[in-house]
């Protein structure tokens, strides 16, 4: 994995809200490396949703219509019991 690539992963992780920003910046730098091509894929999927999309699916309010990305979602919950 190029740095040029998690940079611009980083950036993109930037949203509206200072909680977005952190929980996506920690699948970032926890679990996005380690994760296969499908998952790193989804994450990108991920990003390019809108902002209130991704607070609801991450606050439990709705679900993803894409399975691999709300299985990051449900990791993010997961991992920090929101």
């Amino acid at each position: 994995m190029s740095d040029a690539t998690i940079n611009c992963l980083r950036w993109r992780c930037r949203r509206g809200t200072r909680e977005l920003d952190r929980l996506l910046t920690w699948y970032l730098d926890t679990r996005y490396v380690a994760s296969d091509a499908a998952a790193q894929n989804a994450f990108a999927d991920l990003l390019d949703a809108q902002d209130p999309d991704v607070w609801d699916w991450i606050m439990g309010r709705s679900r993803s219509a894409q399975t691999a990305v709300q299985n990051i979602v449900d990791d993010i919950r997961t991992h920090h019991r929101v």
